[in-house]
């Protein structure tokens, strides 16, 4: 787990932190005096969480991140944004990408607070199962709707407040995929993106390619890998069939993904270690959920009611 913190009001300081923090950058001040910039990060492997209090007005000119940057902003203003293509202003309740992981941009941030959510670009071709074609892309800048914004804006708060906020519980390797992946799928649904574009004949072919003994290939990785980072690009690959091959396979004969399948067999591992486990020695339902990627411990709570008619903390406590 990464976090920093990062506190100046000196230009040429703020500059080399930024250019190490992001990437080679130059900015500048029309302010007599410059301001004080803060910066917060927590991060983990492929997405990390920045909070941004700058109370002046700066420039900035930004070589390539090779990461999606997504820009939330609090109060104060971003001006004069550009990319190839594209200009725009960006004020309080904006949601934003600041470009494609490969373009430069520069613009003026005045007195600016906001936060930066940067991922790695590859997660969204996992989430979207389409690994092993062209890259799934972003198209546009700016989220689809005001709602979809404020809803991938509340993803980001709540993976900054609730998972990366809590180290014992973001340091589980399984919380740290399935936390990167919710945040790729949540930004997959609020931006148009080349997500799902493929031809017709894909999807015949996809539709045929649908035997029983891909779901027992499928599944048998599942349960053989169920404590580890999975991608349905990799079940795909032990199964020997494209990734949408795969969500047909898993929708046709058994109403289900393969990540919600996934998420079923990780459920029924953390209930075997509930009835193991043994309060006294310290075992507690919040550090099993975290071990088999349940970040959230009201979500997980709800889940195992639903499939075991109990709490979980009942089942720890041997009620």
């Amino acid at each position: 787990m990464e976090t920093l913190t990062f506190e100046s009001d000196d230009l040429g300081v703020t500059e080399d932190f930024l250019s190490r923090a992001y990437a080679r950058l130059r900015i500048g001040s029309t302010t007599p005096e410059a301001g004080r910039v803060r910066v917060t990060r927590t991060g983990v492997d492929a997405v990390s969480i920045d909070e941004i209090d700058l109370s002046f007005e700066m420039s900035y000119s930004v070589t390539p991140l090779g990461r999606i940057c997504l820009c939330v902003m609090y109060d104060g203003t971003v001006r004069d944004h550009g990319f190839q293509g594209v200009r725009d202003d960006f004020g309080p309740g904006d949601v934003v990408m600041f470009a494609p992981p490969e373009l430069p941009y520069s613009g003026r941030i005045c007195n600016a607070r906001y936060n930066i959510t940067m991922l790695d670009p590859g997660l969204l071709s996992q989430v979207a199962g389409e690994q092993g074609g062209p890259p799934v892309r972003l198209t546009g800048h700016r989220p689809r709707s005001s709602a979809v914004a404020r809803q991938l804006g509340r993803t980001i708060a709540y993976l900054r407040d609730q998972v990366l906020a809590d180290p014992a519980v973001a340091e589980q390797p399984l919380v740290a995929s399935t936390a990167a992946q919710h945040l790729a799928a949540s930004v997959l649904s609020a931006f148009p993106s080349t997500a799902l574009a493929g031809d017709t004949s894909t999807a015949a072919r996809d539709e045929r390619d649908t035997h029983p003994v891909i779901l027992r290939r499928a599944l048998a990785y599942i349960d053989d890998h169920a404590d580890q980072p999975v991608t349905v690009a990799e079940i795909a690959g032990a199964a020997h069939v494209t990734p949408r091959a795969l969500q047909y396979a898993f929708r046709r004969h058994l109403d289900t993904t393969p990540l919600a399948h996934l998420r079923q067999v990780r459920l029924a591992q953390a209930h075997r270690d509930l009835m193991a486990g043994d309060p006294t020695e310290g075992a507690t339902v919040t550090e099993i959920a975290a071990r088999w990627g349940f970040h959230h411990p009201g979500r997980f709570a709800s889940l195992y009611r639903d499939a075991y008619d109990r709490a979980p903390h009942r089942t720890l406590n041997g009620g």
